[in-house]
């Protein structure tokens, strides 16, 4: 159980650390969509799904390297509650457009992104 929230922990960390950068550089005034929060997000997704794509039908990855990237990394990486909290600033401003892209834009991409990293784990 230790070892397991250590490995959740330390991919956890590094999620963080490298979301906060990309956002640092892509969540740029000027920009309506929050690109940094919307790119790690279907990043992540894609990387969620080319993970438990391979796990599910090979045994190249083990189960804890499985818990560091999917709950650790991803976890860390992605972002609901920024998502939902710059979605909320969209409604508050009456920015209808730009919430309707982004929201419905990011849970279609994040879907798509997850079967294609589905489909690109058969590849591998």
């Amino acid at each position: 159980m230790l070892k397991h929230a250590i490995i959740v922990f330390l991919g956890g960390g590094l999620g963080s650390v490298l979301r906060y950068l990309v956002t640092k550089i892509l969540n740029q005034d000027g920009f309506a969509i929050p690109f940094g929060t919307f790119g790690v997000n279907i990043l992540g997704s894609l990387v969620i799904g080319f993970v438990l794509g391979l796990a599910s039908r090979t045994e190249i990855l083990s189960s804890n390297l499985v818990l560091f990237f999917v709950v650790g990394f991803c976890g860390g990486f992605t972002t609901f509650s920024s998502f939902a909290m710059e979605n909320q600033a969209f409604l508050r401003s009456g920015d209808y457009l730009n919430f309707f892209l982004y929201c419905f834009g990011s849970i279609l991409l994040g879907i798509l992104a997850v079967i294609l990293g589905l489909y690109l784990s058969k590849l591998a």
